[in-house]
């Protein structure tokens, strides 16, 4: 039996790169976006909450349909996510905390700690 095929994956940083990233990929059938701190000088994000949340959903990337997208976005340094004014929080998506998984054109969405539990991730993925 083959393995399965991960969907296409794709970083960009910054609000406008993610739209114009979207807009590029509207023939995937669905497009999953999630929103990670910066990496920093050690190679990971400065955010322990998103390298933790990290390999929980690369193993939940299994159960995607092979023919959406995952958009890694970076929402910036901690500085930068820390603002009130930070374009992810005040913008259409609202983030109050990262990591956040959202599946675009659905109201689907994980915070942070669900983030990191293999089964919410898996689901989320798969339906």
């Amino acid at each position: 039996m083959a393995a399965e095929q991960k969907p296409t994956q794709l970083q960009v940083e910054g609000l406008q790169n993610l739209e114009t990233t979207i807009q590029e990929n509207a023939d995937e059938k669905r497009k999953f976006v999630m929103f990670i701190g910066a990496i920093d000088e050690t190679g990971d994000s400065w955010c322990p909450d998103c390298r933790d949340a990290e390999p929980v959903v690369e193993k939940g990337l299994n159960s995607a349909p092979s023919d959406s997208v995952f958009i890694l976005v970076v929402v910036g340094d901690r500085p930068t996510w820390k603002d009130p004014n930070n374009e992810f929080r005040t913008g259409k998506y609202k983030l109050t905390g990262i990591p956040t998984l959202v599946e675009i054109g659905t109201q689907k969405r994980l915070g942070p700690d669900e983030c990191k539990k293999q089964d919410l991730v898996d689901m989320f993925f798969k339906d």
